[in-house]
């Protein structure tokens, strides 16, 4: 008699606090849950809130989780600090591996095969400042990440959340102005 066994995607968490508080729990392709607090002032008492919210509504205990995705920027050092911060408590609490991701990245797999050429993401660095980066019409990352004035970008299509922010120095398209916590 042969028995099978399902190997089922590991179930990943995943916390990104570049701009707002995002928390996103999911099984391979499948979303469990999402949750997102806009207040760019509030990382530290609302990311794990949004934790415990996200696991509850996913009907998981935090010890069934299997791995960790943090986002790691661009964004102002506090708010990024608590996320990666929390991150690696998570972890090491819970002897989950940890992975990094860019959380620019991010965006552009939302956007990713929209019918564009290369574009760019950008966001608020504050300041009169965007942190952005160029992609392939395919969301790969062509370049690191660079900060600088919104007349510095490259004249390419533009998503992200300063897409509209500096809509009169940036070429902004139709497409994500938020990170999607789910595709993180």
């Amino acid at each position: 008699c042969a028995v099978m066994i399902m190997n089922e995607a590991p179930l990943v968490l995943a916390l990104d606090t570049s701009t707002v508080v995002n928390v996103g729990l999911a099984r391979g392709d499948q979303v469990l849950a999402t949750a997102t607090v806009a207040d760019q002032m509030a990382h530290v008492e609302q990311l794990m809130p949004l934790v415990s919210e996200c696991v509850d509504a996913a009907g998981i205990r935090m010890a069934d989780l299997d791995q960790l995705i943090v986002g790691l920027g661009p964004g102002p050092f506090t708010g990024l600090r608590v996320g990666v911060v929390t991150a690696r408590v998570l972890s090491y609490a819970l002897s989950l591996e940890l992975r990094g991701v860019c959380s620019l990245d991010v965006l552009a797999a939302q956007f990713a095969g929209a019918g564009q050429s290369e574009f760019a993401v950008a966001t608020d660095a504050r300041r009169r400042e965007v942190y952005w980066a160029r992609y392939s019409p395919l969301g790969v990352r062509l370049e690191q990440p660079r900060v600088s004035r919104p007349s510095d970008v490259p004249s390419l299509p533009v998503i992200g959340p300063a897409a509209d922010l500096y809509a009169d120095q940036l070429q902004a398209v139709p497409g994500p102005r938020s990170m999607d916590p789910g595709v993180l």
